[in-house]
């Protein structure tokens, strides 16, 4: 069964236990994180690309209105917003919301708004959503990159720079957007900002505080940080 990377952001712990609560009992539901504010929530869709987030609209930091908006329809996951307030409706699905739950809700008109979701992302493409190669439009020209081709990628601002040999290309969007068009076979997070082909691996070395160099081609080095340690040992299938 192919589980619904979900996330809840809110800033009262009390509604957050309840959808918490309420998605326990949905079997094709996997929880990856809870956020009390926007910018908690906006790393957490970076690093963890989830499927669905019920996002608040009112809280500290930035609203979730303009965390929808900050990441564009392209970038944000399926999003069913929760508030008390209802004259956010109208902007929610402007958006692209899928659904606007105004608390109090009942459990029924939750799973009513979980079931939605789930009929919205089985439409989804799955394997065949995976790129082989990429599009990049840059001054003036197109430029036609065969994902296998990619070295590793990095994080720049709004955008993710693309290492292919001697070449560096920008491409808009998040981290999270770009790893979920790779084939998660070929290419691995290793650092909220990193992602590398492991082919291009040549070599690791410890470092400090469990983390990790990572030498490519060329005598490149990069970082692996702990929270991605587990995730690369899967990936090349033994500990270290």
């Amino acid at each position: 069964m192919m589980k619904i990377r979900t996330l809840v952001v809110d800033d009262e712990p009390v509604a957050r236990a309840r959808m918490l609560g309420l998605l326990s009992e949905e079997a094709d539901v996997e929880v990856v994180g809870e956020c009390a504010d926007g910018s908690q929530a906006r790393a957490a869709i970076e690093a963890k690309a989830p499927d669905l987030v019920f996002l608040d609209v009112q809280m500290p930091h930035m609203s979730g209105v303009d965390l929808a908006t900050a990441f564009g329809p392209a970038q944000m996951p399926a999003v069913v917003f929760v508030t008390a307030y209802d004259e956010y409706a109208l902007r929610a699905f402007e958006i692209h919301a899928l659904d606007y739950l105004l608390k109090p809700f009942s459990r029924e008109r939750f799973k009513a708004a979980v079931t939605h979701a789930r009929e919205h992302l089985a439409r989804r493409p799955g394997p065949g959503r995976l790129r082989d190669r990429l599009v990049i439009k840059s001054t003036g020209r197109i430029y036609f990159v065969r994902t296998a081709d990619i070295d590793w990628c990095e994080a720049a601002g709004n955008y993710v720079r693309l290492h292919v040999g001697a070449q560096a290309h920008l491409v808009r969007g998040t981290m999270a957007n770009l790893e979920a068009q790779l084939d998660a076979a070929q290419f691995v997070r290793i650092h909220r900002s990193t992602i590398v082909n492991v082919e291009r691996i040549q070599e690791l070395r410890s470092s400090f505080n469990g983390e990790y160099i990572v030498l490519l081609g060329g005598g490149l080095r990069l970082t692996l940080s702990r929270g991605y340690r587990e995730a690369l040992q899967a990936r090349l299938g033994r500990s270290f």
